[in-house]
């Protein structure tokens, strides 16, 4: 194992990556309207970012989970992070719908390569006793995804203020960039270990039952809750119940519900199993998208469902990953395929949110976003329930 200070040195590195992925995932949403205007492109048609930067971010997740056994894992994630960040700072200079969409995917696609070698960098660096450091790694996206949105309102009636907030979320990701190229010590993949001596022999089919589940969880997860941070901004708007200034705050209470949910889900997960865990916090979202479907519209509501969703839906996709790995023997080859689940969710429901906006119109536009992430949150359930019987029925567990 690496030095103390080493390890403390890169873990550090990968969380001011992932607190970089929290920006750009948080400034998108309040963005948006700006970004139509700039490139004369109707709002629906934004929705295309979404699903150009998730086919990125699914393809950089089978890249990195190719390239991380072959190449130093800095040297991949340091030259990502430039990527990333030079995408972003091109945002403002995109003047044509089709060259935004570009970066979106080559963003996404750097974003992709990110997120497969933050999570398994910090494994190989931390052996057994990575688990606490994994809940704050992604407590660093959370806080990313909590400020981005406050910089964006901070810079609301400045003339082309939201330029300035992509070359600030930028520059954070060039610095994070060249921390990493001249980190030392990338972490080697470990040693597969050995079955555990008594367990019985597992047959070669069954795993992939539950890996499509694992799969399908983070799906419908990832799809609802990218799709609720990245739309309210807009929806609050197209309802018009709260002013411009308000809905990038309304987005940025949203992410620091996440954020502190995140936090405490760490203390959380070291009492209670994810079996428990998840059945809660997933109740608790079914009911809060459930009020927003069932009660008239207001600035009141929306503000109360942001805090509570991102506060409950935190401990939903650490926990569901944890739950698979306890479900599926967790190799590489089976972790790729699961996390393929939160890349596809990132790219269809999101992607599609736009236009089921502006098709519903003014009549039914109340319902549109609440309906879209209840029905993600209902599949959640349904493949959460799968999973703990996969969990209960696997040989040794």
């Amino acid at each position: 194992m690496a030095p103390r200070r080493t390890r403390l040195l890169a873990t550090l590195a990968y969380y001011a990556l992932f607190v970089g992925l929290g920006l750009t995932t948080g400034i998108l949403g309040p963005t948006l309207p700006d970004l139509s205007r700039q490139t004369g492109s109707d709002l629906g048609s934004m929705g295309a970012l979404f699903l150009l930067g998730s086919a990125g971010y699914t393809a950089g997740t089978v890249l990195g989970g190719r390239l991380f056994d072959r190449v130093r894992g800095h040297l991949l994630l340091g030259t990502a992070e430039l990527l990333a960040a030079a995408s972003v700072g091109l945002f403002p200079a995109a003047h044509r719908l089709g060259f935004l969409l570009c970066l979106a995917f080559s963003r996404g696609m750097a974003e992709g390569v990110i997120n497969a070698g933050g999570n398994t960098l910090l494994l190989w660096m931390h052996g057994e006793k990575a688990s606490p450091f994994v809940n704050g790694l992604h407590f660093c996206f959370g806080l990313g995804a909590f400020v981005s949105p406050l910089l964006v309102a901070k810079l609301v009636g400045v003339p082309g203020g939201f330029r300035f907030a992509y070359l600030g979320v930028a520059a954070f990701g060039v610095l994070a960039g060249m921390w990493i190229l001249f980190l030392p010590g990338s972490p080697d993949p470990p040693e597969h270990a050995p079955p555990p001596p008594g367990r019985g022999p597992v047959r070669r089919g069954a795993p992939y039952g539950a890996i499509a589940l694992g799969a399908l969880y983070l799906f419908a997860y990832v799809g609802g809750e990218i799709s609720f941070g990245s739309w309210i901004y807009s929806y609050a708007m197209a309802l018009g119940v709260v002013a411009p200034a308000a809905a990038a705050v309304l987005t940025s209470a949203f992410w620091l519900s996440f954020t502190v949910g995140r936090a405490t889900s760490v203390p959380v997960a070291l009492r209670f199993a994810p079996r428990q865990v998840i059945p809660v916090a997933l109740a608790a979202c079914l009911f809060l998208s459930a009020l927003l479907v069932g009660l008239p519209s207001s600035a009141g509501l929306l503000w109360a469902a942001a805090v509570g969703l991102g506060f409950c839906m935190a401990p939903l996709w650490p926990s569901g990953y944890t739950l698979a790995g306890q479900a599926v023997p967790m190799t590489a080859f089976a972790s790729g395929l699961v996390l393929l689940g939160d890349s596809l969710g990132g790219m269809v429901l999101p992607s599609l949110t736009g236009k089921v906006m502006e098709l519903a119109g003014s009549d039914h536009l109340s319902l549109s976003l609440p309906l879209l992430v209840f029905g993600t949150l209902l599949l959640c359930l349904f493949a959460f329930l799968g999973l703990r019987a996969a969990a209960r029925g696997r040989p040794g567990a």
